[in-house]
């Protein structure tokens, strides 16, 4: 995949996997066997795809300004998810990545609050996902394209009041 900066995620493209596919694992180190190699080296660490999305989701949520991530369809799907009881919150939605042996592009779709500066929220995630993706995984982030889908407005979240009527 060549990316928009001119650069490419892996040397051949069929050593790219998506999330949509099966879960895929890729290989941050090619260890070599034997006793006389460092004791690091000693075999393969492969990272899961859905191990780089639960980081860069995580590290886009903790950035001031990010209301929510995901489409307006996966936003519901979420809500009504996080309503059923045992249910979790899917730190990954909203968030799709292409990895390689060892570069990976992260896209990220994103609900900013009112008010706030798109391009400077749309920096700071930048900045934190490639920061924790890079020092988790080893992995080299070669684009983090961010999408902002909505913007919460203050008035959304009030609920909506029972109307008085006339007839009891």
């Amino acid at each position: 995949m060549t990316s928009q900066y001119g650069g490419t995620v892996a040397s051949d493209a069929s050593s790219l996997k998506t999330t949509k596919a099966t879960p895929a694992t890729t290989a941050v180190s090619r260890g070599a066997p034997g006793v006389n190699e460092p004791a690091d080296t000693r075999g393969k660490t492969s990272i899961a795809d859905v191990v780089v999305v639960k980081i860069a989701g995580t590290a886009a949520r903790e950035i001031p300004g990010i209301h929510d991530m995901g489409g307006g369809l996966s936003r519901t799907i979420g809500a009504v998810r996080d309503r059923v009881p045992g249910g979790r919150p899917n730190v990954g939605r909203g968030v799709k990545v292409e990895v390689g042996e060892r570069q990976t592009a992260i896209d990220l779709d994103l609900v900013v609050e009112y008010g706030v500066s798109i391009t400077d929220v749309a920096g700071d995630v930048r900045e934190n996902v490639i920061a924790a993706v890079e020092r988790i995984t080893g992995l080299e982030v070669v684009e983090v394209n961010i999408t902002v889908n909505d913007v919460h407005l203050p008035d959304d979240d009030n609920e909506v009041t029972p109307v008085e009527t006339r007839v009891a």
